[in-house]
């Protein structure tokens, strides 16, 4: 199989080092051409995971997606949700047929508050068998140290998401394949939008012992979301064991880790920064501002009770004052 990448940030950088390291030859969708340029001259990617050189033997950089797409067998999508639906719409109706689709995208589609899934299916056909996501405990900065990481790949069949996990596995990234392909997304999504508000509180100045109990709530949370969610939604069979590392690891590295973008944003939203102020200073996307109110708009249907990823939403899209809604939280914590 043939990968082909879509995106530049960090995390399709650490993706396109995984693959590579692995002799794997891929296409990779850069929309800026001199980021191209520069890539090819210099080896690296000059906006991101700096340290990162690549044989640039192995590469086929493009900045037209209809060459990438149809060149690859595999499909990784490794763009911000929200520019998703702007890349895709590059693409004609039929650009996906035959093609399996791996996402790498921890959010949801901001606007339609669709899973990435249920996005292709609308606008591509693609069908559920055909499409896979990595999540997991990963940053891109310890790819790019190659510390050693763990990501899961899920899939309907174990058989197809264990021959594309083959294919990332090495020294340093560690695979696991479950069936969860709904749950996986949404624990994702919910993470994010919790480590917004691990770095509001640490904005605001709580300790660790509070941290650990928030961090605590918001699991309780995340599992009760998911249980609720999947009565209707998550496809019958599929795994729950939420204590794995798709789900648990995943929430605490995100809550915990500098390397966190959404732990950042919210400590200056903690610190007082406006969203816009703490945008810019960020320079990068943060998931969970998005995902916070897609969930928001998504649970007015699922009718879960999501009391901490609820005051995310209204510190950040209803400027309630950030201690506020912490001292209202602290009430109802176990």
């Amino acid at each position: 199989m043939k990968a082909g990448i879509i995106g530049s940030g960090s995390w399709a950088t650490a993706l396109a080092k995984i693959l590579t390291d692995n002799g794997e030859q891929i296409m990779w969708w850069i929309r800026n051409d001199d980021t191209i340029r520069y890539m090819q001259q210099r080896h690296h990617n000059k906006h991101y995971l700096t340290s990162v050189y690549f044989d640039t033997n192995l590469l086929q950089l493009s900045s037209n997606l209809e060459e990438v797409v149809a060149a690859s067998d595999l499909l990784v999508l490794a763009v911000p949700s929200a520019f998703l639906e702007e890349v895709m719409l590059l693409l004609p109706p039929g650009a996906l047929n035959g093609k399996k689709v791996v996402n790498a995208i921890k959010g949801l589609v901001p606007g339609n508050n669709l899973l990435i899934n249920e996005y292709l299916s609308e606008m591509f056909d693609l069908p559920l068998e055909r499409y896979f996501t990595i999540t997991g405990p990963c940053h891109a900065e310890e790819v790019a140290n190659e510390k050693l990481s763990y990501l899961t790949f899920s899939g309907l069949q174990e058989e197809p998401a264990q021959e594309i996990a083959n294919m990332f596995g090495n020294s340093y990234l560690q695979t696991i394949v479950n069936r969860d392909v709904i749950g996986v997304q949404l624990a994702a999504v919910l993470k994010n939008i919790y480590a917004l508000g691990a770095g509001i509180a640490h904005g605001l100045e709580y300790g660790d012992n509070f941290l650990s109990v928030y961090i605590t709530n918001c699991f309780r949370e995340m599992q009760h979301f998911l249980e609720t969610y999947g009565q209707e939604h998550i496809e019958a069979g599929s795994e729950h064991n939420y204590n794995a590392s798709a789900y648990l690891g995943d929430l605490l590295v995100t809550c915990y880790s500098l390397h966190s973008r959404n732990r950042t944003f919210g400590n200056m939203i903690g610190k007082g920064y406006s969203v816009m102020a703490a945008q810019l200073e960020l320079s990068m996307i943060a998931e969970g501002y998005y995902a916070s109110k897609c969930l928001f708009e998504m649970n007015r249907e699922v009718g879960a009770y999501i009391p901490v990823a609820q005051a995310v939403y209204t510190i950040l899209w209803e400027q309630l004052n950030p201690r506020e809604a912490f001292l209202a939280l602290e009430k109802g914590f176990i």
